[in-house]
């Protein structure tokens, strides 16, 4: 089977998918200087490129299968001709329209408008679908310094991508609209869809991929308890489907194993003990199935 080419976006993207597919068991190693990682596996090939383009060679057929933030697809216009195989949730974002803390948005509105932005697509549709008198004024980063409540201002509004809100409110600007919410995902061309050995590589890939990821957010517990305590445990343990019993050597009770979400541990550990599990052990799930 012909390889299956995967692409690579630079910058916090590459640091959460390498890491991802190191999980998985998928090894890479980017030499300096160079943009094609090495590989442990004999069936995949991978380039590293900018984010902005990912979906954009996707959609043109120039690789098979690409990590890109969904507002990426959306301001290369593309939505339409990859398509979108799973969310990792990773680095979520919201697109937004700010304005400085100053201004009243609703009279600033009114009259004709200057915004500063990467996504030249995305702003354009938002201005049209508010019916403002606006003008696109592309930066290239540091967006938020075009931004400010002055009559020398480069522009008014600014349209750019944010997690938390820090850096907006450092420059003192406020959120006035959220355009649209983004995180990375895997996405594939219709050309290896459409190729049966690449699809099947893909599905594959989406399950080592769910499994690692729903690991992620579970543990393992295990546990021994008496036998006049068991009844009374089990039926007080959350696990994502039966818990696993083995009983004890010399029948003095059970050895008892779930599977539970981290979140539930900090009030589960104590409520275990209080129903008399005794030596509980806790530890990392790689991939779940």
């Amino acid at each position: 089977m012909e390889k299956l080419r995967i692409l690579l976006a630079k910058g916090r993207i590459y640091e959460s998918v390498y890491k991802l597919l190191g999980d998985v068991g998928i090894s890479i190693n980017l030499p300096d200087r160079t943009y094609f990682p090495v590989t442990n596996q004999k069936d995949l090939a991978f380039q590293v490129v900018k984010p902005q383009i990912t979906s954009w060679l996707l959609a043109n057929g120039k690789a098979d299968v690409g990590f890109s933030g969904k507002d990426w697809v959306y301001e290369n216009g593309v939505e339409d001709d990859v398509e979108e195989i799973m969310d990792l949730g990773f680095d979520a974002v919201r697109i937004v329209a700010a304005v400085p803390e100053s201004v009243d948005y609703d009279a600033l509105i009114k009259k004709p408008v200057t915004i500063a932005t990467e996504y030249q697509r995305l702003s354009r549709q938002w201005v049209d679908v508010k019916g403002l008198d606006g003008t696109i004024f592309r930066t290239w980063g540091t967006s938020e310094g075009f931004v400010q409540d002055s009559p020398d201002a480069l522009a008014q509004i600014l349209v750019d991508n944010t997690s938390t809100g820090s850096s907006l409110r450092a420059n003192n600007l406020k959120i006035v609209d959220t355009i649209m919410e983004s995180s990375t995902r895997m996405y594939a061309s219709k050309r290896a869809l459409a190729d049966d050995g690449k699809k099947q590589k893909i599905k594959e890939l989406k399950m080592l991929f769910e499994a690692v990821l729903s690991a992620r957010g579970r543990v393992m517990l295990e546990m021994n308890v008496a036998k006049g305590k068991f009844d009374t445990l089990v039926k007080s343990l959350p696990a994502m489907r039966s818990p696993t019993v083995s009983p004890l050597f010399g029948d003095d009770g059970y050895a008892v194993k779930i599977a539970v979400q981290k979140c539930d541990v900090p009030t589960l550990l104590p409520q275990l003990q209080k129903l008399g599990a005794t030596d509980i052990v806790e530890y990392e799930l790689r991939k779940v199935l």
